[in-house]
């Protein structure tokens, strides 16, 4: 069953996220802006409320979370209603899907790996931005996951894991990329984008799809 409570019911808690930590959101979005194709038709998975999705120029978003939804509306979105592990798309849909920490909430990231699959056409390209498991900010959210609102029933995933996860559903890593070296809370600049991964806590992997 999606995890939509903490959405529908704190939504502008979450929107407030983006305000308190703006040096962070920006790094983050600047970190996945070299990965996201300039052109085609793209899907976020998990779009929120578009804070990524709409900056990025992707046209179409899904998301379990109605409030969600009428946020994305808001910026623009195509928001349509559906789960990372049901997409509501024909198979070869897209050119490119976008993931922004949307795996740690889904019932299964198997599922929702396969359905990135079947809704990218050939050679589509599969965007993931996600914290880290072993990086000092995911230590700190999993320390602190009863504390939190929208973590509590999260489930976190280390760069192998996900790595792992792309090559078991038949993708083919291309690059990754990382940012957010410091803990949350010190913060105040905006960090450049680093290469690879396993020194930052918000990290990037572009992999695409058999052509």
């Amino acid at each position: 069953m999606p995890k939509i409570a903490p959405f529908e019911d704190h939504h502008l808690r979450y929107e407030a996220w983006f305000e308190k930590h703006e040096a962070a959101y920006i790094s983050e979005l600047l970190a996945l802006r070299p990965f996201v194709p300039w052109r085609g038709l793209g899907l976020e998975i998990g779009v929120g409320s578009a804070r990524f999705a709409a900056p990025l120029g992707i046209q179409v978003g899904v998301d379990p979370s109605p409030a969600m939804l009428a946020h994305a509306r808001a910026r623009g979105i195509q928001a349509v209603h559906g789960t990372a592990e049901n997409l509501p798309f024909a198979t070869d849909s897209f050119d490119y899907a976008l993931n922004v920490t949307t795996i740690c909430f889904v019932d299964s990231a198997t599922a929702m790996m396969a359905e990135s699959r079947r809704i990218l056409k050939p050679g589509g390209r599969l965007v993931i931005g996600f914290i880290d498991r072993t990086s000092s900010i995911g230590a700190h959210y999993l320390a602190h996951q009863h504390e939190s609102v929208f973590y509590q029933e999260a489930t976190f995933f280390s760069a192998d894991e996900v790595e792992k996860l792309l090559l078991d559903n038949g993708f083919t890593i291309d690059a990754w990329g990382q940012t957010l070296a410091h803990p949350l809370p010190e913060i105040r600049e905006i960090e450049a984008l680093r290469p690879g991964r396993g020194h930052c806590s918000f990290v990037v992997v572009s992999a695409t799809t058999e052509s």
